[in-house]
């Protein structure tokens, strides 16, 4: 089941990203870091009703956030479609013992059709270069490859910014 984000959950939202940023890690993956994702960013993620969560036996397995807002960062970015009425997708992440059972593919197919319903011209994100399994992911369901842009805070590396056109 997927709802909205309660305040009372992100301490275990935090347990289960820190859990994603230790599983990334240890694949040598640094997308992730102790100071992000942070506390303050999923409490203004849930102050705009943005953020969900995917529950299995009332445990929290993972999240996404799902918003009209475009960061001064994506303003770079050569999009396919114009900067209107554009979904972002921000801090997907799955519990590393929920990896691999589709749970993924569970948050991104409700981000899309919500995306739809909302009469969205696209639905865009970023991730990280060095991480070659989820950018197969987002090709395999579509997402067309653009610009990359960069978090200073978070890497030295870029990330990819990527676009699917409803």
């Amino acid at each position: 089941m997927i709802q909205l984000a309660k305040i009372s959950q992100i301490p275990e939202i935090l347990t289960m990203t820190d859990a994603c940023r230790l599983a990334m890690e240890a694949n040598g993956i640094y997308q992730w870091t102790k100071e992000y994702p942070s506390k303050k960013a999923f409490e203004n993620d849930i102050e705009r009703n943005e953020l969900y969560v995917l529950l299995h036996d009332n445990e929290i397995v993972g999240c996404i956030v799902i918003s009209l807002f475009m960061d001064e960062e994506y303003r770079s970015v050569n999009w396919l479609t114009e900067n209107s009425k554009n979904y972002y997708i921000h801090r997907l992440g799955v519990h590393p013992k929920y990896q691999g059972q589709g749970c993924a593919q569970c948050l991104m197919d409700f981000g899309e059709n919500f995306a739809r319903e909302h009469n969205a011209q696209s639905v865009r994100l970023d991730t990280f270069s060095q991480n070659k399994r989820n950018q197969k992911f987002y090709e395999q369901r579509g997402y067309t490859r653009l610009g990359d842009i960069y978090f200073p805070k978070q890497s030295e590396h870029p990330f990819h910014c990527y676009e699917l056109v409803l």
